[in-house]
């Protein structure tokens, strides 16, 4: 199986290459207020997928900050005696009583 994935990486890796070896011809990239911007047409499909994963990732921060400041919190002790377990139910296991958890909507 080690094999296969590093014949794999390797089948990636030279497929990529010879994409960009295909794809040398210069473009112009016209942006704005008149300004241009002449490169290799491979050069301008990475920036613009880097570009595209730099803009996902922002995007996902502050999600990711909120769960790992909510996770944080429900890690931290509280400081607060357990709640007291109430009469057993018919089954015989006792209940506790938790608050319920809000995700601060």
């Amino acid at each position: 199986m080690k094999y296969l994935m590093w014949l794999l990486k390797a089948a990636i890796f030279f497929a990529l290459f010879a994409f960009a070896l295909n794809n040398q011809q210069d473009t112009v990239v016209h942006l704005f207020f008149g300004a241009q911007w002449h490169a290799p047409l491979v050069l301008v499909v990475l920036a613009a997928f880097a570009t595209g994963l730099v803009v996902g990732v922002l995007g996902m921060v502050p999600r990711w900050w909120k769960h790992r400041s909510a996770a944080r919190r429900a890690a931290a002790p509280t400081g607060l005696a357990p709640a007291p377990a109430t009469a057993a139910p018919a089954g015989g296991a006792p209940v506790l009583h938790e608050p319920p958890l809000h995700d601060g909507i």
